[in-house]
């Protein structure tokens, strides 16, 4: 069995956000955000099929939703988002890894 390590493999330079599948499954998807002062695009939204749980596992970062109060994560907080719902990342932590897991569901 092959073990990885979720802070290792890191690319160092982060010109865009990066995003790596750990796990796909038929209703599954398990992925890796690495950020670093990264935000979504400023138009538009995040409007996904699927729900979204997601931990914050380092650094810092603020979700943005349309019809709703912003959320600020750190390390150890986490969210559901569920399908449909408007949002995006409107801050993270410059010069710093925020390391996301997002589990599509």
């Amino acid at each position: 069995m092959l073990q990885n390590n979720i802070f290792q493999n890191i690319p160092k330079d982060l010109k865009d956000e990066f995003f790596e599948d750990l796990l796909l499954g038929e209703n599954i998807q398990i992925e890796r955000i690495v950020s670093r002062g990264h935000t979504s695009p400023k138009s538009g939204w995040y409007k996904q099929e699927k729900n979204e749980w997601v931990i914050m596992l380092d650094g810092k970062a603020i979700i943005s939703f349309k019809d709703s109060p912003d959320v600020k994560l750190e390390k150890g907080s986490y969210i559901n988002i569920s399908a449909y719902v408007e949002h995006k990342v409107s801050w993270t932590k410059p010069d710093y890894d925020t390391v996301w897991l997002a589990v599509f569901y």
